[in-house]
């Protein structure tokens, strides 16, 4: 490219931007300024946003110094950029500093820095923020509102949210999808699941605001936690009447739902009905086949995630070891955790030293287990010990379910989940009055007790 075709390099990097291309944003910003092009203020808010994006702060540190040096930090969309790029990169620091140096403000910059703190849940902050910005004369328009709604929503005060949606209608300024989608996912991300239902037949209801694919998105991991097949029929209903559940996240969040409720079916016809797959899509049905015992298709379906270089994570292998484990295939099991870190660079983490240890476990290599968990780079966790607790019970190895507790006790000490197993296994070598003497500590300490039941609807 010509150093005359500086309007094709904004054209380009723009373009870039707005696909979601962060890295390549990047790339042809170094490209253009390598080219001996001065940057532009069409530009560099593009730039910033994609160090946003990619959560980049030394690339974000960088681009500042670019708009220093050429003095396009005093543009309102640059500062604003830059504002919203240190709270991503959880500078907000750096984002004050931005935002204090800054003498004209108006409402950009100042929806900017509340947002930046709201999302950073700060949300105490931004409210203080927008009180301020109001005395200044500055009045917060639909971005403020929903800001301030988001950060109480999301921060588990669902009352505050609820009073700033209905403040800002006194104000003049009516909610949007977006204000009642950060309600419903903060009450979602807090476990008030009911609420959250609630909320949703009054968004759609009464207030008539038409759900989007966040909000549909959000609401359905309610359902599939709660085994609730019934109202996640019905989410999915909305999902087909608003048009959106064709959308990647709306079909991924639908098969992590069918999958939880036991229709794995069901998940499998949306998941190959699915034009576009993200990792999280593979994920849900791998993950899916995996809970219900469909052990074999979970681990052909990482085998065609591989095969089509779909990018894995470190939860795709938990879901393939899981399903390993389930599906008492040892070797395979040890063979992916190899290639996890070997092939894909992915370290492992404490799950999946967990379902190894459950996996060797169930196959009786408890010896193997135990070397695992000694061999560990990190310090074992609750899961890691309760895994070989439940399976020394299992094959009634009472040495090692005494081990495997006295280090849950440790870790959880008013659980009384690893003394119930310990009791039982000493019950099952015929040590019963070891196990009474279990069970006298778990009344003695009050130790606490979770009650079995099942949200599965027949």
């Amino acid at each position: 490219m010509s150093k005359t075709d500086a309007s094709q390099w904004i054209a380009l990097i723009n373009h870039s931007s707005r696909k979601g291309l962060h890295r390549h944003t990047l790339h042809l910003f170094h490209q253009m300024r390598g080219q001996g092009f001065a940057p532009h203020r069409c530009i560099l808010p593009s730039v910033i946003r994609a160090c946003a994006r990619l959560a980049d702060p030394d690339a974000g540190r960088a681009s500042h110094a670019v708009a220093l040096r050429s003095s396009l930090d005093r543009d309102a969309f640059v500062r604003s950029a830059l504002i919203d790029m240190y709270c991503k990169c959880r500078r907000v620091s750096d984002a004050r500093h931005v935002f204090d140096a800054t003498l004209d403000k108006d409402l950009v910059v100042w929806n900017s820095v509340v947002s930046g703190y709201a999302h950073q849940g700060a949300a105490e902050a931004a409210m203080v923020l927008s009180i301020k910005m109001r005395s200044l004369g500055v009045k917060p328009d639909l971005v403020t509102w929903n800001a301030l709604i988001f950060g109480f929503a999301h921060k588990g005060d669902d009352d505050t949210a609820m009073d700033l949606l209905r403040s800002m209608q006194s104000d003049g300024v009516d909610p949007d999808t977006f204000s009642w989608t950060s309600i419903v996912s903060g009450l979602v991300v807090n476990f008030n699941y009911g609420k959250a239902f609630e909320i949703f037949r009054h968004m759609v209801k009464t207030a008539g605001i038409r759900p989007s694919s966040v909000t549909i998105s959000s609401l359905l991991p309610a359902c599939a936690n709660l085994v609730d097949l019934r109202r996640g029929k019905e989410i999915h209903g909305y999902a087909l009447v608003a048009g959106v559940a064709r959308d990647l996240y709306v079909g991924s969040a639908l098969i992590d739902m069918y999958a939880k409720c036991g229709l794995v079916a069901e998940a499998s016809k949306i998941f190959h009905g699915m034009k576009e797959r993200n990792t999280v899509s593979w994920n849900s049905m791998i993950f899916g086949y995996a809970n219900q015992g469909h052990c074999h298709e979970a681990v052909q379906l990482f085998d065609q995630m591989e095969d089509e270089r779909a990018k894995p994570d470190h939860l795709t292998f938990t879901a393939v070891l899981s399903a390993c484990s389930h599906g008492g295939m040892v070797e395979l099991g040890k063979s992916l955790f190899r290639l996890m870190e070997e092939a894909h660079g992915i370290e492992p983490r404490l799950e999946h030293y967990a379902c190894l240890v459950d996996m060797l476990g169930r196959a009786g290599e408890l010896v193997g287990a135990c070397r695992l968990i000694a061999e560990m780079p990190m310090e074992p966790d609750a899961f890691v010990w309760g895994a070989l607790l439940a399976t020394s019970r299992k094959h009634g190895n009472v040495e090692l379910a005494e081990l495997a507790a006295s280090h849950l006790f440790e870790l959880e000490p008013e659980s009384a989940g690893s003394c119930v197993l310990l009791s039982s296994a000493l019950a099952d070598a015929g040590r019963t009055v070891d196990a009474a003497k279990v069970k006298k500590l778990i009344k003695r300490r009050k130790m606490r007790t979770l009650m079995g039941c099942s949200w599965m609807q027949m």
